[in-house]
């Protein structure tokens, strides 16, 4: 479980993002990094027995780090008001589609996974594989957990005409639209609090694991 005093730490930090803050709270941000760490080191223990190469996995290898890329950035805050931890086979930085959590307070955390915004090449691959087995891609997003759990692909980043080489009347042209094939369940602070934190995240990641099969098939073949 997400302990009260981390999502105290992420909240302050919000309010406080400069790094003379972070430095005079350093062992609170030690603290509620390690809370977190314990969280996904856990989850890894538990799903890992479901989706191969995840096992092998530690923490380091799929949290990301608090300090924010501003070099391209117009926010200039120096850190990340959230925590996350991206996994799968090949570490945080794989080009895999994977399963992430994010923990951020204010009932802002989500769990759930996919392909976020992929480069040109992998992302006309999972396009391909969308279109020839489009039959198989919408069972899976129409399984009645998966449905009930996630609902359906968040569709923010898509085009707004039909891709190169697509139809319009193209049975997948929803899907092949978008930009990135990511699927988010909700969570709040109260559930980040519960014991039963560990099992449901793994639940979740359990729930979309085929898509991600499909995505990472798409990609590796």
């Amino acid at each position: 479980m997400i302990q009260a005093a981390t999502l105290k730490f992420l909240k302050n930090l919000k309010e406080n993002n400069d790094k003379s803050w972070m430095d005079a709270h350093r062992e609170d941000f030690l603290a509620a990094k390690e809370n977190f760490a314990e969280v996904i080191d856990k989850v890894i223990k538990q799903f890992g027995k479901k989706e191969e190469g995840i096992e092998t996995l530690t923490a380091k290898d799929c949290v990301f780090r608090q300090n924010r890329d501003i070099r391209f950035s117009k926010n200039k805050s120096p850190y990340k008001s959230n925590m996350g931890a991206y996994l799968n086979k090949d570490g945080k930085k794989s080009p895999l589609g994977g399963y992430y959590f994010h923990c951020e307070p204010g009932n802002k955390s989500f769990v759930g996974g996919g392909l976020w915004m992929p480069e040109a090449p992998v992302l006309k691959k999972v396009r391909q594989e969308v279109d020839y087995c489009w039959d198989e891609f919408n069972k899976i997003l129409h399984d009645k957990k998966f449905a009930v759990q996630f609902g359906d692909l968040d569709s923010e980043d898509t085009l707004s005409r039909e891709p190169k080489g697509y139809e319009k009347d193209n049975p997948a042209i929803k899907y092949l639209k978008l930009k990135s094939f990511v699927a988010m369940k909700p969570l709040t602070d109260e559930e980040l609090k519960s014991t039963d934190l560990v099992k449901n995240i793994s639940s979740a990641f359990e729930t979309i694991q085929p898509l991600i099969r499909f995505i990472n098939r798409a990609i590796e073949d």
